[in-house]
Parts: structure tokens; C-alpha cells; sequence
């Protein structure tokens, strides 16, 4: 790639330097500025409508002007586009419409969802397409700015660009994962199953604790999910991953003991509560995952098919029930 195409050769003052110009100070944008901005790549400009996000750059990104979004784009050497994923495809269009995207200029998203195929028309027009996803959530605050070091952030792009991705998260302390395009829409589903779903999950939970009279849910779940999961994640790294069993092998419960008596009582007391409360997700919730569970633990050995099938049968959908027809 010559240097006229590579925005790193050609820089700001500093070598290596760019100027970043930021569409979108939502939660991840104003974040990622800040972390950009404290290895010295000035934030020339951002985009952002509501107060929350005007807040945000007072706050991570003080004195950085807020302009338009073109204003912004024509200023920067790398454009963050940090909008929702329904929003990224027609804003880069409306961009190239109305010729604002340059040779040479970086155009890097961090929707998990896309590949770089979204900033089609921005390439048309020369610039040097990036797909950069942080595999994190974010709070929008300098909290966040800790939790970037060492976390996995996904990187999409055409092959002699890849470097120029893989070296701004290396900057910022993560670690690049090389992605391909079409692997993006399975990947992100991944992790909004895992992350998304997990927050489901402990909401539920402490919904039925504080039915059952703990005045702190939060505190008695903090060490039993935090060793769980530990222990989940530890097993998906090692060698237990590579026999194929991973993180089931560290489930522990009536599931894993295949007592199914435990189990008709969970549902049965787990009815009760939707009846009370209107709860009706939590035993819906309760019998897919533990059929999950069930059918993982018979895979990987840890239950012999006569107990899986109890197991099974207990699960199995009651007809005509609130929870079928919520």
C-alpha cells in the first residue's frame, strides 16, 4: 500500500498520529475517543444530538468541538462510525451522496454485526474500509477505559489493511481477532446470546430470590455466578475444551446429577411464581435451559441416556398452561 492510500504514512504532526473524528458519542464512541485520544491520536471533532451524548463528551472528550456529521468526517483521517447497526448502512450511503468521504481516509465501524461490506460506498470513494469490534459492554464512562486492556476486539477488513486495525487495538490494549466477513452475523449473535441472554438470566434470578424473601439478591448471586462462571470460562480455554466437553464440565446442580425429582420441584414452585407475580418468562427460561443442559451433559458423558430422558420428560412442554400461551 503506498503512502498516499495509508493514512499512518501521511499522519498528523506526530508520526503515526490521526486525526480521529467521531460519528456518534454513545457509549462506545466517546469511550473509544478517550482511549485514542490518550495515545495520541488527537479527536478533531464529534457528532452527537442528545444531551446524554453531549454529557459524555464534556466528560470523556472535553474540548473536542460538536459539529455536524460531515463537518466531522471531512475533518478526520480516521472516522469512528459508532452508530446502532440499523443506522450504519444508510449513513454511509447518504455520506457518499453527498461526497464527503475521501482517498485515503479510514472509515472504521464498530458494529459487531457487519463486515466491511456496509462501507462499500465509502470505499468507492477511496477510503479504507475497517470492521473493529469491541467484545465488551459499555457504560459510556471512564470505567470503561480500564476494561479495554486485554479484551478481544474483532477486526474485518481487505488483507493489506488488516495491519492498520490490528495495531489501533493493540494501542489500546486489546487483542486483535482476525475475522471474516461473512463469520460476523454468527459471531455477533454469540456474544448477544451470551452477554444479552446472561443479564436475562440473573434478572430472573434475583426476581425469584427476592419472591423467596432475600432482601439482596445481587449479593448472594455475586459469588456463585462469578465461580460458575469462572469456572465456565477456565474449561473453554483449556484442555477440556479441546476433549470437546469445555464449560459443561464444570455444571454442577440437579441437572448435572440427573435428579429429576429436584427438577419437577423447580418447575412446579417456578409455576407458582409466574402465577403470582406475572413472572411467566422464568419458567419458560427454566425449562429450555435445562433441556439444554440436559442434552449437552448427555453429550459430553456426564449423563447416561436413561437419565437424560427422564430428564427430558419432566422438561417437556405442559399443555394448555399461562406459560405456553404468554
Amino acid at each position: 500500500m503506498t503512502d498516499d492510500l495509508n493514512p499512518i504514512a501521511r499522519g498528523s504532526a506526530r508520526p503515526g498520529r490521526l486525526g480521529v473524528g467521531i460519528v456518534g458519542a454513545g457509549r462506545v464512541g466517546a469511550v473509544l475517543g478517550s482511549a485514542l485520544r490518550a495515545v495520541g491520536h488527537p479527536v478533531v471533532a464529534v457528532s452527537g444530538i442528545s444531551a446524554a451524548s453531549r454529557d459524555r463528551v464534556d466528560a470523556l472528550l472535553p474540548g473536542v468541538p460538536l459539529l455536524e456529521v460531515p463537518q466531522v468526517v471531512e475533518r478526520a483521517e480516521l472516522v469512528l462510525l459508532t452508530v446502532p447497526d440499523d443506522a450504519l448502512g444508510p449513513l454511509v450511503a447518504g455520506l457518499a451522496e453527498l461526497g464527503v468521504w475521501q482517498p485515503g481516509q479510514i472509515v472504521l465501524h464498530t458494529s459487531g454485526r457487519y463486515g466491511t461490506d456496509v462501507l462499500a460506498p465509502a470505499r468507492a470513494a477511496g477510503a479504507i474500509p475497517l470492521a473493529v469490534h469491541p467484545a465488551m459492554t459499555f457504560t459510556g464512562t471512564s470505567l470503561d477505559l480500564v476494561r479495554l486492556v486485554g479484551c478481544c476486539f474483532a477486526v474485518t477488513g481487505p488483507g493489506p489493511v488488516l495491519p492498520i486495525g490490528q495495531a489501533l487495538v493493540v494501542e489500546l490494549g486489546g487483542e486483535p481477532v482476525v475475522l471474516a466477513e461473512a463469520a460476523r452475523p454468527l459471531y455477533h449473535a454469540a456474544l448477544a446470546h451470551g452477554a444479552n441472554h446472561l443479564v436475562v438470566l440473573i434478572a430472573q434470578a434475583a426476581q425469584a430470590l427476592a419472591a423467596a424473601g432475600v432482601e439482596e439478591p445481587g449479593r448472594m448471586l455475586a459469588p456463585l455466578l462469578g465461580a460458575a462462571l469462572d469456572g465456565a470460562l477456565r474449561a473453554e480455554s483449556g484442555q477440556a475444551a479441546q476433549a470437546g466437553q469445555g464449560a459443561i464440565a464444570t455444571m454442577t446442580g440437579p441437572v448435572a446429577r440427573g435428579d429429576v425429582g429436584t427438577v419437577r420441584d423447580h418447575l412446579a414452585v417456578l409455576a407458582d411464581l409466574a402465577a403470582r407475580e406475572g413472572a411467566v418468562d422464568i419458567p419458560v427460561a427454566y425449562r429450555v435451559l435445562a433441556r439444554a443442559g440436559t442434552q449437552r451433559a448427555l453429550a459430553a458423558g456426564r449423563l447416561h441416556e436413561g437419565a437424560a430422558q427422564d430428564l427430558l420428560d419432566a422438561l417437556a412442554e405442559p399443555p394448555n398452561t399461562q406459560e405456553d400461551t404468554a
